[in-house]
């Protein structure tokens, strides 16, 4: 249950992107030292999120990204080699039942061209209070009772930000997150917010926006309930792929 960590009513103004960090680029909105949830929460409701090395030394470091790479529902499609890897998949699929382990795999997994993760101890502590609260959640990959992949983001409204994912197994994570899209279309979700360009999520469907776009979806879409439960719908979405009704 949630512990009234985070008042919705309450939101710390973050500065325009570029304002005060012009030096560093046009991203950056404000630097902390910590993380608190209702910054966090703050973060999110702006178009906001937190984005630096814990393992470097770096402070709390808050972006707004220009473009935005975003996931629209009507862009969304499966690639026809995943509809069948579905139809067939030896996985089981979770939301919401290993979500601190989920992080935990996101930061260990090795990525192309990056040395090291921004998913550190801090991160992972935030983020699981996020997590209780409400506000964040995962969907895990399971194969033999064995974490296989995964990934977490944060939901507040209509509009989920995908945060990470990992994959352990051929396709885990891959089919995990075309579940989770039928769900969250079915739910009457607007928007995913990947923030920046993955060849991922590009396969999906997703694309560049500016700011500006992305900020004025998202205006409307944060105050916009999902108009089904996304874990029920999720686990249908599961069981119809299970009966070959992807």
């Amino acid at each position: 249950m949630p512990c009234g960590l985070v008042d919705p009513t309450v939101i710390y103004e973050f500065p325009q992107p570029g304002t005060l960090y012009a030096e560093y680029g046009d991203s950056i909105c404000a630097v902390t030292e910590d993380m608190d949830l209702q910054l966090l929460y703050s973060a999110y409701m702006q178009g906001v999120f937190p984005w630096f090395s814990e393992d470097d030394g770096d402070p709390v470091v808050w972006h707004s990204t220009d473009p935005r790479f975003v996931l629209m529902p009507r862009d969304f499609h499966i690639p026809k080699s995943a509809a069948k890897f579905l139809k067939h998949t030896p996985y089981t699929y979770t939301m919401d039942k290993a979500f601190p382990q989920v992080m935990i795999e996101c930061a260990r997994q090795s990525r192309k061209g990056q040395n090291g993760t921004w998913i550190g101890n801090m991160m992972i502590e935030a983020y699981s209070k996020f997590h209780e609260e409400g506000y964040a959640h995962s969907f895990e990959v399971w194969k033999d009772d064995e974490l296989v992949g995964g990934f977490y983001g944060v939901l507040i409204g209509s509009v989920f930000c995908g945060e990470s994912m990992f994959t352990k197994a051929t396709d885990s994570s891959k089919s995990a997150f075309i579940l989770f899209m039928k769900a969250f279309i079915e739910c009457g979700g607007m928007i995913v917010d990947s923030q920046s360009y993955t060849d991922n999520i590009a396969r999906y469907g997703a694309k560049n926006i500016s700011r500006t776009a992305f900020l004025k979806i998202e205006e409307k879409a944060l105050y916009k309930p999902l108009r089904k439960n996304l874990e029920v719908e999720f686990e249908i979405q599961v069981n119809n792929a299970a009966g070959g009704r992807i």
